[in-house]
């Protein structure tokens, strides 16, 4: 029973805290009801068994539980203060009383919820922490290790945010079809963030975080679930090609393993599958997105057999329409790169020297790292060596460290 409500709570937990946050209009104390509530269930539901409707049951626990928080509040307030008595007052709308709790409700406290984390008027690391501690349901603790940050450090962000939140007096809401677009671009920013920091880390040791990009994919599914936009399905369709190839991007030692390199036996079919599925949807909404593009080549390298198979000229036309939706010194290099695989490595090398002079990509250790790749197939390998070293000089990442390292040690020989 245990496991089955540890479950319950890593499935319907965001559920149940979204309604509670509308219902208390309060995040903490919606956290602390919602608490209550699964320790309720965990001393009931052994002897009573499970509920028909257990995230309803959770919420009404949690609305009880709020009701009971404030009044203790109150009480207190007027001890020490000898305010307004007790009966006189109120509680928060919607929190006295019961209402119809369906799956309609449910799911738009979901997308307030989800909006809310992500509201602009935060500043996008406070809405990263936010939504991977509210909307994902991760301990401080988790979100910490997850964001390479020391727990104080924060549980102080979470708190100023919603602070912030609380101060500005923003409405906890989905946005009004007309600035659903320009909300729901912060929104799939947000995820995406979240999910590039799981697939790839940008410091530390380890290369992969499954649980952050788990967590991402399950935010992006529900999000697709209660707002089926062309957008957000381009965007969960980029996340499960991408993921797809997790198992084989990193040896049995642990080491990096380029696309090109990895076994393609060991990518997993079914989530391919998935993905496609989303980006045929992402296909028949439009306008085409930027993500949606992005998940339009990560398509190609799926369908693709063997890596030699790969058509690189779709890949280059994708990147061409790409950087005309969404212009970006990245997305030039990775055109470049896919110029060099499909014409020659000097071709690819005369396009990255019209992006030398970018300052994004000065200190971008990928830019320097391609371009060694492609001096080394050039046959270059004394120019190679002086870019995989300024590569390496600008890389935290572990085993992206040891991937050029063992470059390096290759040329040198």
């Amino acid at each position: 029973m245990e496991q089955q409500i540890e479950r319950l709570y890593r499935q319907h937990s965001a559920r149940v805290l979204a309604t509670l946050i509308r219902l208390t209009g309060d995040f903490d104390l919606a956290e602390e009801a919602m608490q209550e509530a699964f320790a309720s269930a965990v001393q009931q539901w052994p002897g009573e068994g499970v509920p028909e409707h257990p995230v309803a049951w959770l919420i009404r626990v949690g609305q009880r539980r709020g009701v009971d928080q404030i009044r203790r509040r109150q009480v207190i307030r007027r001890h020490a203060r000898e305010q307004t008595p007790l009966e006189e007052a109120s509680l928060p709308a919607g929190l006295d009383a019961l209402e119809s709790l369906d799956a309609v409700t449910i799911q738009d406290d979901m997308l307030r919820l989800l909006f809310t984390c992500c509201h602009p008027a935060l500043a996008m690391a406070d809405r990263v922490a936010l939504t991977l501690r509210e909307m994902c349901g991760l301990t401080t603790e988790q979100v910490a290790a997850a964001l390479l940050a020391r727990p104080a450090t924060l549980a102080q962000r979470i708190v100023r945010a919603k602070r912030r939140l609380r101060e500005l007096g923003l409405p906890y809401e989905v946005p009004e079809a007309a600035a659903l677009p320009e909300r729901l671009a912060g929104v799939l920013r947000v995820l995406y963030l979240v999910f590039n920091e799981g697939y790839s880390r940008s410091d530390g040791e380890a290369l992969l975080d499954v649980s952050l990009a788990e967590e991402a994919i399950r935010t992006a599914r529900a999000l697709v679930e209660l707002l089926p936009r062309g957008e957000a399905f381009g965007l969960l369709a980029l996340m499960l090609l991408h993921d797809a190839r997790r198992a084989a991007r990193q040896g049995a030692d642990g080491e990096l393993v380029p696309l090109e390199e990895q076994d393609r036996g060991r990518w997993d079919r079914e989530r391919i599958e998935q993905g496609l599925a989303c980006l045929a949807r992402a296909l028949e909404l439009t306008p085409i997105d930027p993500y949606t593009l992005q998940a339009s080549i990560a398509a190609v390298h799926a369908e693709a057999p063997r890596a030699e198979a790969t058509d690189w000229a779709r890949i280059v036309r994708l990147y061409a329409a790409l950087q005309r939706r969404q212009p970006s010194p990245v997305v030039a290099l990775n055109q470049a790169v896919a110029v060099a695989m499909r014409d020659t490595p000097e071709a690819g090398l005369h396009q990255l020297a019209t992006l030398g002079d970018e300052a994004a990509l000065a200190d971008y250790h990928l830019f320097h790292a391609a371009r060694a790749d492609l001096l080394r197939r050039a046959g270059r390998s004394d120019e190679a060596l002086l870019a995989y070293r300024q590569a390496l000089a600008l890389c935290g990442q572990g085993a992206e460290r040891r991937y050029l390292e063992r470059r390096l040690a290759e040329l040198e020989c």
